[in-house]
């Protein structure tokens, strides 16, 4: 029988936690969830020390029309649906001189996976992006994405990951990953790509040295047992590449969801849950240095406590996230770096600002 106490303490001391004993520590209850919470603290205390971070970044939402229209996102639409919009470069060029204004670092594209979208069309969006603010590092694109253009447009993952690059693309999102496992893909983005076409096009971008995020989005269809298998995947990828830049957890939000309404998952995750995944992601994924505490879905409480259970980053201003907002994500949008000063304070810590690849500013 697995024991919490011994096992913390063999994690402080350089063991790598199996399969097994991960899941032993995301399905704990009661007194051992602060047990693992401070000891996902002290760990992260000794990789990063004293700080938490946060980058100056603006997302801009190019298109809510979506191929896929996975059952847990409120924000896609279909061609022609009354509440429908793309955006053409003249409109583009307006939200990324409002984000200047606001002496950001990084763009955050997002949108919908436009069924009509080819490699020119993302060169396009991308080229009017860094033309109008060079400089600023271009955070976008998916592995989905990149599947789709490449086939529409007939060249390879890689040729499309090169024109992007050659476009300004500064970064990757490690977004669509959800959960890597494919019977729970089957239920919850059933369009997206397979696992296995995924973690390809994530260690192609790294192989060729574009950076990108990881992400887990949990509280949906899946186990606690799939979480503890995607986070398996993520640490494999991350001994092979090093490419990742740290780990977001994406905590499911139910409101206005068809995979909630239709009865396939349940409320989102719990509050241990959400503790829990930020502390275990801490002390599994011992190859990550950046564990992010994603505020637009815990609300800034809860945020502030994940801060001291493993978090050390806080994501990014952002100004709007339009895709939490539409599943009920009442507090997503913007977070003044004066509340993440204070919460960070309050809890012994300093706030400083960060590049998108956590240089220091």
């Amino acid at each position: 029988m697995i024991q919490t106490k011994q096992l913390l303490e063999d994690c402080l001391g350089g063991h790598r936690l199996s399969n097994e004993e991960g899941l032993h520590l995301l399905k704990a209850t009661g007194r051992e969830i602060f047990s693992i919470c401070c000891a996902a603290d002290e760990l992260r205390e000794e990789r990063v020390g004293d700080v938490v971070t946060y980058v100056k970044n603006q997302n801009i939402h190019i298109t809510n029309i979506c191929k896929n229209l996975c059952g847990f996102c409120a924000f896609g639409r279909r061609k022609g649906d009354p509440d429908a919009f793309f955006d053409g470069p003249d409109r583009i060029r307006q939200k990324v001189k409002l984000a200047l204004s606001r002496d950001i670092t990084e763009i955050c594209l997002l949108s919908g996976v436009h069924p009509d979208y080819t490699m020119e069309s993302y060169a396009e969006i991308i080229q009017t992006v860094h033309d109008s603010a060079p400089g600023i590092d271009i955070h976008t694109a998916s592995p989905d994405e990149v599947a789709y253009i490449a086939k529409r447009s007939g060249i390879s993952t890689r040729e499309a990951l090169e024109r992007l690059r050659e476009a300004g693309l500064g970064t990757l999102q490690g977004t669509a990953a959800e959960i890597l496992v494919d019977d729970v893909r089957k239920v919850i983005c059933p369009t997206k790509v397979d696992t296995n076409t995924w973690v390809s096009i994530i260690k192609e971008a790294h192989r060729i040295g574009i950076r990108s995020t990881s992400t887990i989005m949990y509280g949906s269809a899946e186990t606690a047992a799939d979480r503890i298998t995607h986070l398996g995947i993520l640490r494999d990828i991350q001994d092979e590449t090093g490419g990742f830049t740290e780990l977001v957890p994406l905590s499911y939000l139910h409101q206005n969801t068809s995979l909630y309404e239709r009865g396939l998952a349940p409320a989102g995750a719990t509050g241990r849950e959400d503790l829990l995944m930020i502390a275990v992601s801490r002390l599994f994924l011992d190859n990550f240095d950046h564990i992010q505490v994603p505020w637009g879905k815990f609300g800034i409480k809860l945020t502030q406590i994940a801060l001291a259970s493993g978090g050390d980053d806080l994501g990014g201003t952002m100004f709007s996230d339009d895709v939490s907002v539409e599943a009920g994500g009442s507090e997503a949008g913007y977070l003044d770096p004066k509340t993440m000063e204070r919460i960070a304070t309050d809890i012994g810590r300093r706030l400083v600002q960060r590049t998108t690849k956590y240089s220091i500013l």
